[in-house]
């Protein structure tokens, strides 16, 4: 399997990018929708936007937005973490308070002589999350410059605080003139002959930046796909943190009931299913299995099993957004897609041949594997289940199955590719977004809320309009140039464009948009372009 997995990971999925012309009507290329004749349903009826499209190959075309103009009424301030009320001493300040804790704060600034405010945040509802109030945040001064902010910066740390600087653009609770800059990619199949495929590169393991991706395999388009690990403490660095399929192969199962993207090679037949998984490994006796192609024990984003445990030591099975589950015992799977050795520490590992032939038992665990072979891990009280399933000479039969919601088996044939994301954004034509479904609300952490959902963001997101066309976009952020979408914006913007289905995709500073091996929009990492798990590519023929 080891040659299969290298074709298979050489060459890569499309994602695309946001682009538009003038702003009305539909252009080639660009899917037909609801979007009124002002545009994008960003800042107020009136603003200017201008759309410019091209065809990249046949079937493909790119459409640059940018909307709106910088806010009058726009400025930088310095926003201060609130003292947390709580009883435990650990408690990190946060973002968000109660109105009391934030208008005490307010008032203790505002005696050492800054012009501190205490302002209500309150969100728009969405599918499953009520919205109103969702706390208080404090602010000192208004600057017109990041610079001007930096300088009081010192004062409030002198009085006991911490701030950050922040563009009042990005606050997403407000209309604002902009501007908004986006790239969006349509692919027709009816007149598509390339490939549209995912990537996770030469292996699961490490991260790649999405123009490497595109440039190694050729793509025409290119844009970044899932969430993945980031952090060595939440497991392999690169390792997509949700389903992800590549030609057909399963390298990472999905979180429990989220969204993903599963895309054919031809562009046919996109479609955005809720998956769950079953697998197994097969030999003197059963296992059922936790995972495939990741550390055993760290589950990202939760929404593994019920017995995995929470940070706070709960037991859940519930997806939970940038937060690591735990496990000490449990059976996972690698394939020779993972990377050039599989993990290390405690347990126990069957190593198997490119036949599923058990050829060794290691412990503990970790080490290369045969060409095209395999391996099976334990860890805790799964080791002596893999002791007695296992025989050196004999099989272990490893399976693996996607269901959708109804619990019905999601062919993945060679050429199909599936790539994790979440929330959901629109469904049948009407917005849907699914925060709370999903793991994107924190319960009793508004402060996380404010900083993902709320507040506008780079954002990636892709889907299908009415025509079976798969469109990709990627709306740039955190600037003066281009302020990002909050998640309602965002699932506004996909209705705009004509999407009956869509889903939210990794952002922030892995969104990248990428056209001819070059980035054609601005990451927003102050580093430059970020690595990322995964990518989605347009090839040609």
């Amino acid at each position: 399997m080891a040659n299969r997995v290298r074709r298979v990971l050489a060459r890569a999925l499309p994602v695309a990018l946001v682009a538009s012309s003038a702003a009305v009507g539909s252009l080639t290329g660009l899917p037909t929708g609801s979007a009124a004749p002002s545009g994008l349903p960003l800042g107020a009826a009136g603003l200017p936007e201008t759309r410019t499209t091209r065809t990249v190959q046949a079937g493909v075309t790119v459409t640059t937005i940018t909307r709106g103009r910088p806010g009058a009424t726009d400025s930088w301030t310095l926003e201060v973490a609130v003292p947390s009320d709580s009883t435990d001493p650990d408690a990190p300040a946060t973002a968000l308070a109660p109105q009391p804790e934030a208008q005490a704060l307010a008032d203790r600034l505002q005696a050492a002589g800054l012009p501190a405010r205490a302002e209500r945040v309150t969100t728009p509802a969405l599918a499953d999350f009520t919205g109103g109030t969702i706390g208080w945040r404090v602010r000192v001064g208004s600057f017109p410059t990041k610079e001007a902010a930096e300088l009081v910066r010192p004062q409030v740390l002198a009085a006991g605080a911490s701030a950050s600087s922040v563009y009042t653009g990005w606050d997403g609770d407000q209309p604002d003139e902009g501007p908004w800059h986006l790239q969006v990619v349509t692919i027709d199949p009816r007149t598509f002959s390339g490939r549209l495929e995912a990537t996770v590169g030469p292996d699961v393991h490490d991260r790649e930046t999405t123009s490497a991706l595109a440039r190694a395999a050729g793509a025409t388009v290119a844009t970044n796909a899932g969430y993945f690990v980031l952090d060595p403490a939440s497991g392999a660095p690169g390792d997509p943190a949700g389903a992800g399929v590549y030609d057909g192969q399963v390298l990472s199962e999905p979180i429990t009931g989220r969204p993903a993207l599963v895309l054919r090679d031809d562009a046919r037949g996109t479609r955005i299913e809720r998956l769950h998984w079953s697998g197994t490994a097969r030999g003197e006796q059963t296992l059922a299995l936790d995972g495939i192609d990741r550390v055993p024990g760290l589950i990202r984003n939760c929404g593994g099993t019920p017995d995995d445990l929470s940070p706070a030591g709960v037991p859940t099975a519930t997806p939970l957004h940038d937060t690591t589950c735990t496990d000490a015992d449990e059976v996972v799977a690698f394939t020779s897609g993972y990377a050039a050795t599989t993990p290390a520490g405690p347990g126990l590992e069957a190593v198997l041949d490119a036949h599923q032939r058990v050829v060794a038992l290691r412990s503990p665990r970790g080490g290369s594997l045969p060409a095209g072979g395999y391996s099976v891990q334990a860890t805790g009280s799964d080791v002596a289940a893999l002791r007695s399933a296992v025989r050196v000479g004999h099989r272990l039969r490893i399976t693996t199955k996607l269901l959708d919601e109804d619990g019905d088996v999601v062919r993945h044939s060679a050429g199909t590719s599936v790539v994790n994301g979440g929330p959901m954004l629109v469904r049948s034509g009407a917005l849907d977004v699914t925060a709370t479904a999903d793991g994107f609300d924190h319960p009793g952490d508004p402060s996380w809320f404010y900083g993902f959902s709320a507040k506008r963001n780079p954002r990636t997101f892709a889907g299908t309009d009415a025509q079976g066309r798969t469109v990709l976009v990627t709306a740039d952020g955190r600037s003066t140039s281009s302020l990002g979408l909050s998640l309602h914006e965002t699932a506004q913007v996909a209705q705009a464009l004509g999407l009956r289905e869509a889903m939210n995709l990794d952002g922030g500073g892995s969104t990248t948009a990428v056209v001819d091996g070059q980035v054609v929009n601005s990451p927003s990492d102050a580093t430059g372009e970020r690595p990322v798990g995964d990518a989605l590519l347009v090839l040609p023929r």
